[in-house]
């Protein structure tokens, strides 16, 4: 991982994004337009994790927020959390650090680029072991801080990102507490690039089963979800090109041009 700076760190008044920062606006404005960009975009992010869901399967969405994800998954048992209250959520007030959800519940759990935002991520990963069967999965979405990502996350100060915190350490917080959209978007780095510090801190509770590198293009020209930026109207055809092309930038350059990761963990015991 090429890394621009160490840390940098941004205030909410700082952030140039126009964000929208409340879920059921951005439901509203997501099902009210008619751009295929934001559409196309989720439809990659999220497609591909049927492929490790079955159709008797019982699992939740953590870190939900606007919920999207309901629309792009077959499975009809999904349950989608959060820690706010809004209609549109299954189960309200939910830590993914503390669920309060019995042992051993779910077949899978999904995390989508919410794992940065997680104060102490050790805390995390220790919750879905117990509340995920034997053998369960945890299915997820997160970025990846590539130098492209540092770039536009400097230029739009939005979030920001620190490579000196300790992920492991369960007494310091790795984002804000107080603010549940702040993050750190280094923390996946941190948490799954180094295989073997993987392998010590949580080898106990998972096996990584499937990694993917993906996403440039097609989120920089997406418009944003619950942040808004510019960006070209595109219909399907050449929406699919420019995946085509993010396709062959992260495989032959994924430290430069990657933004996206995908990753399913499955239970170790």
């Amino acid at each position: 991982m090429i890394k621009i700076v160490k840390k940098i760190k941004f205030s909410n008044d700082e952030n140039r994004m126009s964000s929208v920062a409340n879920t059921v606006k951005a439901r509203s404005l997501y099902y009210s337009s008619k751009s295929k960009n934001v559409r196309f975009l989720l439809e990659k992010r999220f497609s591909w994790m049927n492929n490790f869901i079955d159709e008797k399967h019982v699992g939740i969405e953590v870190g939900s927020g606007a919920g999207f994800l309901r629309d792009f998954i077959k499975n009809k048992n999904l349950k989608l959390t959060d820690l706010g209250n809004d209609e549109h959520l299954d189960f309200k007030n939910i830590d993914a650090q503390n669920t309060g959800f019995s042992k051993d519940s779910f077949d899978y759990v999904i995390a989508s680029n919410m794992i940065h935002h997680i104060p102490f991520p050790m805390k995390f990963f220790k919750e879905m072991n117990r509340i995920l069967k034997r053998g369960g999965r945890l299915i997820i979405f997160e970025s990846y801080c590539s130098v492209v990502f540092q770039i536009v996350t400097m230029i739009m100060r939005h979030e920001g990102f620190d490579f000196t915190v300790d992920v492991w350490d369960e007494e310091k917080a790795k984002s804000d507490e107080n603010n549940a959209w702040h993050g750190n978007i280094a923390v996946p780095h941190l948490i799954f690039d180094d295989k073997k510090k993987f392998n010590i801190k949580l080898g106990d509770l998972f096996n990584i089963e499937h990694e993917e590198l993906t996403e440039c293009l097609i989120f920089l020209n997406s418009g944003g979800v619950t942040s808004k930026t510019k960006f070209i109207p595109m219909n399907r055809f050449f929406l699919n090109i420019l995946n085509f092309i993010d396709k062959i930038l992260v495989k032959i350059l994924p430290s430069i041009f990657c933004m996206g990761r995908r990753l399913v963990l499955t239970k170790s015991n």
